[in-house]
């Protein structure tokens, strides 16, 4: 059940606050791995489309639900963490935030527009804070609020990049910046990848609508080339010496995809999943679908580990999320919940004055199996 309490917050002066919690909070978690989040689009056999991702890190996110109204106040945080853009919502949004701050990591809008914030280490290059314009600059992290708050499509999104500059803002002590890549679809079933590379927006449509880690999307595309013999379909029986060799039971079309859970694996992984599987109709038989397929991406709490003898700050999948972005329906399980809980976002008053937010309190005791009396 979700239950939503609102709150009425004042963003005024918000963005300097804003950037120095959030910047703390990302700058502990850069000493533990981050680098395992998947995210794919799945189309239905109505022409619908469903989006799913998991979110791993090495540190509690704290995540809670959170609804963001129609004409609501935002702020992005600018060069030395002072307020940047500013805007007021256009669309309603339902989505994740993490250690309760007011913005989203992953998330949808009224109009079926969702994406999500991925980890991009060691290739995220954000713009010169001292060249931007602070009316038009964002923190890493607000870019996803900013998008679906404003943008009904994902070309509506891409024509307004040019307007924007996602600055290089860092935490003064700990002098952190986290480094995110952004994946984004829409109702329509276009999907893009939005990557800060060398202090510029790199852009690309994702025909593929999958989404992982580092490198960049470009490379990921490049390695799919070593894939191209993989399929579904079993490998037929070949003819040796007159001898039928056949393979050992089902799957043998598979041979070679890859099981780790490195960024490219996953890439290629998701895709077949998200490809190959039967196709059915839009609502809850695509979201259970997309939730069998995310099952395959959960990362338990020690299978990986950054060596060194250390177990602190393991990685491990903290929330998997699933949006229908046909009827408007965010589905989120989390690791010490593995029961999917649905939140409708139509069922909100869209023109509240306040954000709603509910936390995601488990209940790990599996309800018992009622039988029927004879």
């Amino acid at each position: 059940m979700f239950e939503a309490k609102s709150k009425r917050r004042t963003l005024a002066g918000r963005g300097a606050r804003l950037g120095v919690s959030l910047a703390m909070a990302l700058s502990l978690a850069l000493g533990a791995p981050a680098q395992a989040c998947t995210s794919f689009l799945l189309g239905t056999s109505d022409g619908a489309y469903v989006y799913g991702r998991t979110m791993e890190f090495g540190f509690k996110l704290a995540s809670d639900v959170m609804v963001i109204p129609r004409h609501f106040a935002l702020a992005g945080t600018g060069p030395g963490g002072k307020p940047g853009l500013a805007w007021t919502s256009t669309y309603a949004a339902v989505g994740m935030n993490a250690f309760g701050l007011p913005v989203l990591t992953d998330g949808m809008n009224e109009k079926g527009l969702a994406g999500g914030i991925l980890y991009f280490p060691d290739y995220a290059g954000y713009a010169d804070p001292a060249k931007a314009d602070p009316k038009s600059a964002m923190a890493p992290w607000d870019f996803l609020t900013w998008a679906l708050t404003n943008f009904a499509t994902v070309a509506e999104v891409k024509a307004a990049l040019a307007g924007i500059a996602i600055v290089d803002v860092a935490q003064p002590q700990m002098g952190i910046t986290p480094p995110f890549h952004y994946a984004l679809h829409d109702a329509g079933g276009a999907s893009l990848v939005i990557e800060p590379v060398g202090g510029e927006l790199k852009v690309y449509d994702n025909p593929l609508g999958v989404m992982t880690n580092a490198p960049e999307f470009s490379w990921h595309l490049t390695n799919l080339k070593n894939y191209v013999k993989i399929s579904p379909v079993n490998a037929p029986d070949i003819k040796v010496a007159g001898q039928t060799i056949s393979s050992f039971g089902q799957g043998s079309g598979l041979l070679g995809i890859p099981g780790d859970p490195t960024p490219p694996s996953r890439f290629v992984r998701a895709l077949g999943y998200a490809m190959s599987a039967q196709k059915l109709p839009s609502g809850e038989p695509s979201v259970r679908l997309a939730e069998h397929i995310l099952n395959n991406f959960d990362i338990p709490v020690g299978f990986i580990q950054p060596g060194g003898g250390s177990t602190a700050d393991l990685e491990y999948t903290q929330w998997s999320s699933v949006a229908d972005l046909k009827n408007r329906r965010y589905y989120v399980k989390t690791y010490d919940d593995q029961v999917l809980r649905a939140i409708d976002l139509t069922s909100f008053d869209l023109d509240a004055k306040a954000l709603a937010v509910a936390p995601l309190k488990p209940m790990p005791t599996p309800l018992p199996l009622a039988f029927p009396k004879p």
